[in-house]
């Protein structure tokens, strides 16, 4: 079964393991999912699956949008996502819930981090800011000399300033499933993931395992 859904953070909660012991998840509405489109080699020149999330009404799609869907008589869908996969093993008109993924599993979730608009060097970077004595009174925020005089006489590319802050394609790569609810179409994933409430995210399988420590040392390295 093809290993990724499109889905809508909810919110956090707490889950408490059987030691009595609380600790934070992300839950997810993940699906229900329509097969949009299998993309192959011999037709696309590659190998994918199309997802459609988020039925929303027909007046919100565009002609194009809607006979793409139409073709499959499925409901108007906002949201389309492509998953890369050597062996396409659904067909175009399938639905995938939440069930996809089963507790204990690891994930990775990608999502858009909330936009901060314009942000200073202290909030943006962590700076510390100047002093504020010896006439700095107004400088406690500012990020101090940029570069040198003569030598090189430029600022370097890259250098970290103030600007735009947020708004960027994240990825908590990794994470643990604890819950799966396909009745509801919910997930509980460990901790938090980029983006808003409300946010659309993307849950794959998780590219890099983590190795416990005790297979590290066993291979000597």
């Amino acid at each position: 079964m093809l290993k990724g859904l499109i889905g809508r953070k909810v919110g956090m909660t707490q889950i408490f393991d059987d030691d009595g012991i609380a600790f934070p998840v992300t839950l997810i509405e993940a699906g229900p999912c329509y097969v949009t489109q299998v993309k192959t080699v011999e037709k696309d020149g590659y190998s994918a699956v199309q997802l459609g999330f988020n039925e929303v009404k027909p007046k919100r799609l565009t002609g194009g949008q809607m006979g793409h869907l139409g073709r499959n008589d499925l409901p108007p869908l906002k949201v389309l996502r492509e998953f890369r996969t050597s062996k396409p093993d659904v067909a175009e008109g399938d639905t995938l819930k939440a069930d996809v993924f089963e507790a204990g599993e690891r994930v990775d979730v990608v999502g858009t981090s909330k936009g901060r608009g314009f942000a200073g060097v202290v909030k943006r970077y962590h700076f510390n800011g100047g002093p504020k004595t010896h006439g700095q009174s107004d400088r406690l925020r500012r990020p101090g000399s940029l570069a040198a005089g003569t030598t090189p006489g430029r600022v370097f590319k890259g250098k970290r300033g103030p600007g735009r802050m947020g708004n960027d394609r994240v990825t908590s790569a990794n994470v643990r499933v604890v819950l799966v609810d396909p009745e509801r179409n919910l997930l509980a994933v460990d901790g938090s993931v980029p983006g808003p409430k409300g946010g659309m995210v993307i849950i794959k399988a998780a590219r890099k395992q983590k190795t416990p420590g005790w297979a590290i040392a066993s291979n000597g390295s």
